[in-house]
């Protein structure tokens, strides 16, 4: 008997992925079926995208980083001899081709906001929306690593916390530009040749902004797209990431320490929001997970057995050592692991303090959990059994959807889409049909492509383009 699941909402199905030759599928770049190698290659990129939309997934969550990964033994050689998130290649040039190829398929794209301005950044997702018919979302981060720094012209990382004050203005630049300078009927296109109007300039609209870390004087240079403002989403889950997705984030990628902790941050930004004025279920959330799956159990554990083979446990602990900025080379596996403030990820590291678990983590326990490949949860089993342990797991941690990690690629999102999909489709977790725009499609419930009126995007700008909550 499958399991009796408590949501019968439609499941938020990501392809995760990252441009460069292994993500979080520690050392299965060397499996031979794997095809992440091709990774440079735009034709690697548009077969990719065809085939998770035709696997029925909602969109292709694309990470990305800033600098070389050089915490673990205090230099990037480990990270480049593992492959481990290197070489990388930049994400946002690869949608237009990927868009051109697909027709439904919506793209998260990650942006760092301490490297970039707001005036570049909103130019170019206004962009991005455009060549998509609006299919595209802003994975906003604030990098962590040490070595972006010192590579992007600062002699030393921002602060954890302020990095997110930064980031909130540079999002209410970003607002103001895509939300108040364009009137939604500013392109005129008049062609008469005595009075010939393409924009009318009464409707463009100077933002003025000027505050503590930007000064944006003048209007957008884009007309407003599809969406106005690309899908946000966060993943902070430390207490000022927190507090940033609460009030800006539409989908939260949220970790945790098992399904507790993932449930226990989920609240925690629910309650946030509430408090910035916002409708709870406007912000989804989602969690990255890895799927084994074959026409059987036993055919599944093989599979498993097999994939196994090739993953590095190293790879691993070099990539958690990149992401809490503590350096795991001088430590054992074996030692118990505990919070130490530093100014990379917070919240990846205090997950697993025992204060906040409850039990103490090995580093083996924390980045290598056995049956799992990395610190994300593993499904293994027939389309059947992973589609119980899906559902099971969305209800533990009250969760929307998931970041599908791929292990082997693109066999990992293949057999997904022609095994698990059906099952859910069958008990009525998929939905039917994409919506006009990402938004549309993860929000169907609001009937518009721009913010929702409780999302601070939408109190900015004239008139006609503000919401009242």
């Amino acid at each position: 008997m499958s399991y009796q699941t408590k949501n019968r909402a439609p499941i938020i199905l990501n392809a995760f992925t990252m441009a460069t030759v292994s993500h979080l599928n520690y050392g299965l770049w060397r499996h031979p079926r794997d095809q992440t190698y091709r990774y440079t290659s735009v034709k690697y990129w548009t077969d990719l995208a065809r085939s998770v939309e035709q696997a029925g997934f909602d969109c292709l969550f694309i990470a990305d980083a800033l600098g070389q990964i050089d915490v673990y033994g205090g230099s990037p050689k480990a990270s480049l001899q593992h492959g481990i998130q290197s070489p990388l290649i930049d994400p946002l040039l690869l949608v237009s081709a990927m868009a051109a190829s697909t027709e439904k398929l919506g793209f998260g794209i990650t942006l760092s906001t301490t490297y970039e301005h707001p005036y570049q950044a909103a130019r170019k997702f206004s962009t991005l929306d455009h060549l998509t018919n609006g299919r595209i979302g802003w994975n906003v981060v604030t990098s962590q690593q040490e070595s972006a720094a010192r590579n992007l012209g600062l002699t030393k990382q921002v602060a954890h916390d302020k990095r997110y004050d930064v980031a909130d203005e540079f999002l209410d630049v970003t607002y103001k530009l895509w939300q108040a300078s364009w009137e939604e009927d500013a392109v005129v296109r008049k062609k008469d040749l005595t009075g010939s109007v393409y924009t009318d300039p009464a409707k463009v609209h100077p933002i003025a902004h000027k505050g503590a870390y930007f000064t944006v004087p003048d209007g957008h240079v884009t007309e407003p797209s599809p969406q106005r403002v690309p899908v946000i989403l966060q993943a902070g889950t430390s207490a000022r990431g927190s507090d940033f997705a609460a009030r800006h984030a539409e989908v939260v990628f949220v970790v945790g320490a098992g399904a507790d902790g993932v449930r226990n941050n989920v609240r925690r930004i629910r309650e946030q929001a509430v408090q910035y004025g916002r409708k709870p279920e406007n912000i989804k959330f989602i969690t990255a997970v890895a799927v084994v799956v074959a026409e059987t159990d036993e055919a599944a554990q093989e599979k498993f057995s097999e994939y196994y083979q090739y993953y590095d446990p190293v790879g691993s602990i070099i990539h958690y050592s990149s992401m809490t900025g503590v350096d795991f080379s001088k430590i054992s596996r074996d030692s118990i692991i505990r919070y130490q403030k530093t100014e990379a990820s917070q919240s990846v590291l205090r997950q697993f303090d025992p204060a906040v678990s409850g039990r103490e983590w090995t580093l083996d326990n924390a980045a290598n959990p056995a049956g799992s490949f990395g610190r994300a949860r593993t499904f293994i089993g027939s389309a059947s059994t992973v589609a119980d342990q899906l559902e099971q797991w969305l209800d533990d941690t009250e969760t929307d959807g998931i970041n599908l990690i791929q292990l082997i690629n693109p066999e990992s999102f293949e057999d997904f889409g022609r095994l698990v999909v059906p099952e859910l489709r069958k008990r009525g977790r998929i939905r039917q049909s994409a919506g006009a725009t990402l938004r549309e499609t993860l929000f169907p419930e609001n009937h518009t492509a721009r913010p929702p009126a409780d999302h601070p995007a939408a109190r900015h700008g004239p008139p006609e383009n503000r919401q009242v909550a």
